[in-house]
């Protein structure tokens, strides 16, 4: 599958406007925003567990990231309710699962393989740094080589200062509006800027966005066959 994979392009999606998809395991579900290969891929996504549902083990030879939107989230290393933020790294393997239900944003197979840090940050119990402009309040989740995760608030009426994204930048909007000169893209917008892109963010309502810069900077490899 070739969804939404060139990265020269800026793409919006409204992702209460997406289907849900099936995946392999019962009773879980997908939106897919976007997505290179087929069950083994590079892919980001909305997944939704139902309750009781679980997938089984498998590795992810990439790496995986997770945002935890509703519900908690499970695996042999612990519970993980909304805000919780997961990178788990190349070569890492679980069986996820949820006992309630959840939904999560997912990023699979964006790591480098030197990137080998675990990193689990809740953001409703973690410190909040002040941006670079009133109303901006920043919580870093991750960072290698020219990527940077982090989660961004932005009060209402904030507005940014213009500027270029060297490596590109992708917005999840988690909760409230988020705005720039293009649009206006409410909680569960998807949105992925190329490199050097430009754009004077701002929001009038006031939001919350996951915010990963630096990481469309080197053209996509191709995909590796799938592990048998």
């Amino acid at each position: 599958m070739q969804l939404n994979t060139d990265y020269t392009q800026r793409v919006v999606l409204h992702s209460a406007d997406l289907p849900w998809v099936d995946a392999p395991a019962a009773g879980v579900q997908r939106k897919l925003l976007e997505r290179q290969g087929e069950e083994v891929a590079r892919a980001t996504s909305i997944v939704r567990y139902a309750p009781g549902s679980q997938f089984p083990r498998h590795t992810h030879e990439l790496g995986e990231e997770i945002l935890v939107l509703e519900g908690v989230f499970s695996d042999e290393t612990g519970d993980y309710g909304p805000g919780t933020y997961l990178k788990n790294p190349p070569g890492s393997a679980h069986a996820p699962a949820s006992a309630t239900g959840c939904t999560l944003f997912v990023k699979l197979r964006y790591q480098h393989p030197a990137d080998q840090a675990r990193v689990v940050v809740d953001a409703t119990r973690a410190a909040w740094y002040q941006g670079l402009v009133e109303g901006l309040t920043v919580l870093p989740l991750a960072e290698f080589g020219t990527t940077h995760t982090a989660l961004v608030r932005w009060a209402p009426g904030t507005q940014f200062n213009p500027h270029r994204h060297y490596g590109g930048e992708e917005i999840f909007v988690v909760d409230g509006v988020f705005e720039d000169e293009h649009g206006r893209y409410p909680a569960g917008s998807w949105l992925r800027s190329p490199h050097l892109s430009a754009h004077r963010p701002f929001s009038v309502e006031g939001c919350t966005i996951m915010v990963k810069t630096g990481h469309l900077l080197e053209p996509v490899p191709e995909m590796a066959q799938p592990s048998p």
